[in-house]
């Protein structure tokens, strides 16, 4: 169904009613292999459908859209939060009055301290949203009706993103500070309760280079151990398996241990004392604080960073990029490109040159 551009009372209601619909395509868009409760995300679908009142009431359904299991809704709900918070003072008559030069003041202003990536993701955003709208939406023209206004944002000139792609080379361990952080895991002084879950899940992250939203949704039937390895069957974005390997002396006690104390619901190797999934953000300020303990300080200290250190440990080890490529489960090989940026070997034979 396509709506008027202009189809509430004011500019307000009109531009909240786009964000909600826009959020709520982008939440049936999503991957949604890891949504907790199926009855609750119909709820929220149709929260959306019906229209919320206030930009915060919209910010509360995201976030407990998030809560199940969406965290990439964030991508997207994040840059249209602050969107239209700049644009209600600014009185606009009608959503007509946005254009590209009011979209590249909102990115310059609210992008200024954020990573290129960041700030690249942010336009992405802003893309999508006024496509959505081009796609969804008419215009009366005298009579006629079904004849869709157009913004065609494209932003291709806005000069936030320095490069092509935005990317920054990520943070990453050497191989003296993984060892002194391996080191750390073992006398961090966890609760009794749960140090055996902590340390098995983040030993995982590290010795496999999974991500951290792969980690906390490994399932029971998905581990399984052959000739002294553990096989761990994960999925990836695009809901993509794939098969990682640690060795069984690195969590064989830890994973006896958590087996007696595990009371997760349903199927879950991993949960909380309630019995529900960990939390992305847990395990980043677990893993942040065992940093700490090491000594050890990034510019990035949270857990995404071992997947960081495991990947660009690889590369130097062995300089096979397919293998990386694999192993972090990418979909192109030059996302894997970025590790070959650590090979000082490598960039040490440019010295030569002349």
């Amino acid at each position: 169904m396509k709506y008027l551009l202009d189809n509430k009372e004011n500019v307000t209601q009109s531009l909240l009613f786009w964000c909600d619909r826009f959020m709520r395509n982008k939440l049936t868009n999503l991957s949604n292999r890891h949504i907790k409760d199926k009855d609750l995300f119909n709820q929220i679908l149709q929260k959306l459908s019906n229209g919320t009142q206030t930009i915060y009431e919209l910010q509360i359904i995201i976030k407990d859209a998030r809560n199940l299991g969406l965290s990439g809704i964030n991508t997207y709900f994040n840059p249209i939060y602050k969107l239209y918070n700049y644009l209600i003072p600014l009185k606009l008559n009608s959503l007509k009055d946005i254009d590209e030069d009011i979209l590249s003041d909102f990115l310059a202003t609210s992008t200024s301290n954020l990573s290129d990536a960041s700030k690249k993701n942010h336009r992405i955003a802003i893309v999508s949203f006024f496509g959505y709208i081009d796609k969804q939406n008419y215009a009366l023209n005298g009579e006629a009706q079904n004849h869709a206004y157009l913004y065609n944002i494209e932003l291709k000139n806005w000069g936030g993103i320095k490069g092509k792609s935005g990317t920054k080379l990520p943070s990453f361990m050497n191989e003296n500070e993984i060892k002194r952080f391996l080191e750390a895991i073992e006398v961090f002084p966890f609760s009794l309760k749960l140090q055996a879950r902590n340390k098995i899940i983040i030993k995982i992250i590290i010795y496999t280079g999974i991500r951290v939203s792969e980690a906390i949704s490994i399932k029971l039937k998905d581990i399984h151990k052959e000739d002294k390895i553990y096989m761990i069957q994960v999925r990836g974005k695009g809901n993509k398996p794939r098969v990682v390997m640690i060795k069984e002396d690195v969590i064989l006690k830890d994973m006896d241990e958590w087996m007696e104390l595990r009371r997760c619901e349903g199927n879950l190797l991993f949960c909380n004392q309630g019995g529900k999934e960990l939390t992305q953000s847990y395990i980043s300020r677990t893993v942040e604080n065992i940093l700490l303990t090491a000594g050890i300080r990034k510019e990035k200290n949270g857990a995404h960073m071992l997947r960081h250190s495991f990947a660009t440990l690889l590369y130097l080890k062995h300089r096979d990029l397919i293998l990386v490529q694999e192993a972090l489960g990418h979909s192109d090989i030059n996302t894997s490109r970025i590790y070959t940026h650590f090979d000082k070997e490598r960039l040490r034979k440019t010295t030569d040159l002349l």
